[in-house]
């Protein structure tokens, strides 16, 4: 998978979890965990495109492990909507397994650059 069709996946997943966020209940654990995924969610495609305009191999290297933590708390969040039951599993499970095939394929670009 080349950077452009990584942005392109980074940028749906955004996309799909603002539309989940918007399901969520309006109560205050709903408000908590729709900021908190939105924000967690956005970041993993800004901080990517950031990754792919990078200077050098250390500056790649640190943008994309903020990319793979942000990654995991998306994970995180979708797992504390089943958790919670705020929304039905088969709508955040295609997320979840989004987000992890992401967090591996971050792991996997930064032990590529930095050569372990």
């Amino acid at each position: 998978m080349n950077k452009d069709e990584l942005k392109n996946r980074t940028k749906e997943f955004a996309h799909r979890c603002v539309k989940l966020c918007n399901s969520l209940p309006n109560k205050d654990i709903g408000r908590l965990v729709k900021g908190q995924l939105l924000r967690s969610s956005t970041s993993v495609a800004s901080n990517y495109r950031a990754t792919c305009v990078a200077q050098s191999k250390k500056s790649f290297i640190a943008k994309i492990s903020i990319v793979i933590e942000e990654a995991d708390e998306s994970l995180f969040w979708l797992e504390f909507i089943i958790d919670e039951a705020l929304l039905q599993n088969e709508r955040v499970i295609p997320l979840m397994k989004e987000a992890d095939e992401l967090v591996a394929i971050f792991i996997s670009s930064r032990k590529t650059a930095s050569g372990k």
